[in-house]
């Protein structure tokens, strides 16, 4: 079941009107300027009335829902926070997520750089109990949203600015386009050769430079070739039954894409 937490639960309860001279006053001011907008989105959404959560990386989309009624949001994630470690992941550097949105974050970390906050900047690092909403709060008035959310499964708490409402028509079409794989749940498709695995190294020609979780415009789908099919292509003058044949093109997720690219080329993009 989620959490979700007034957010000015701080180590400091003073307002702060003047220019903020360090990082935990500027955290501070955020998460205050940002209760009356948290408390309005709650009460329009009725939030606190939905006993469980589900959350969909590949669509960026959350669900509500108790038995009688759900609600549904698309997301921005911020990061996540380990209570094992009490360690705080940036989302713009978390490379097992495939939230396409994740890199809007990287607007706090150059806001970080401008003004030399280390914990807008550091990819990952050693924080309180309060560090994710701080942050969430940070990157709220950075991104814009209609509010912010929290999800707490086993020691790690996952944050969300949320962006919209969305119905639930929209979810289907959204998630009619991903597909389910066994290994990595309901993702975004990618389209290979069938020479392409993660046991061979046969090359890996894309049709474009990508990344896990990287955004991408509409009907553009992730593609890549073996080293001999880009040989045999242009030999029949592009695509033909020939050519189709010997590809054999194939449907796979996302997350097995990345698996068999970063085996046949031993490097990922790293945000």
């Amino acid at each position: 079941m989620g959490t979700f937490i007034h957010l000015c639960l701080m180590k400091d309860e003073n307002h702060l009107n003047s220019k903020p001279t360090s990082y935990q006053e500027f955290a501070n001011d955020n998460c205050h300027r940002l209760t009356d907008i948290q408390d309005n989105f709650k009460a329009i959404y009725s939030i606190d009335d939905y006993e469980n959560w589900y959350y969909t990386q590949a669509s960026e989309i959350l669900r509500l829902y108790s038995d009688d009624k759900e609600i549904f949001f698309k997301y921005i994630p911020v990061g996540t926070y380990s209570k094992d470690s009490n360690t705080w992941l940036w989302a713009w550097s978390n490379k097992d997520s495939v939230e396409p949105r994740k890199l809007k974050t990287i607007k706090v970390k150059e806001l970080g750089e401008q003004i030399g906050y280390e914990k807008l900047t550091t990819n990952h690092f050693e924080g309180d109990e309060y560090i994710g909403w701080e942050l969430t709060s940070i990157t709220f008035h950075q991104l814009g949203g209609i509010g912010t959310y929290r999800v707490v499964s086993d020691h790690l708490e996952k944050y969300f600015i949320l962006t919209n409402e969305i119905s639930k028509t929209e979810v289907e079409k959204i998630e009619s386009n991903l597909i389910e794989c066994e290994s990595h749940g309901l993702m975004r498709t990618a389209f290979i050769c069938q020479h392409l695995n993660n046991s061979n190294k046969t090359g890996f020609e894309e049709a474009f430079e990508s990344h896990k979780g990287m955004e991408l415009e509409e009907d553009v789908d992730f593609q890549a070739l073996c080293d001999e099919c880009e040989v045999q292509r242009p030999k029949t003058d592009g695509w033909n039954d020939e050519s189709m044949n010997f590809a054999k093109i194939k449907l796979v997720c996302e997350g097995c894409y990345f698996v068999i690219k970063e085996f046949n080329v031993n490097t990922i993009h790293k945000a």
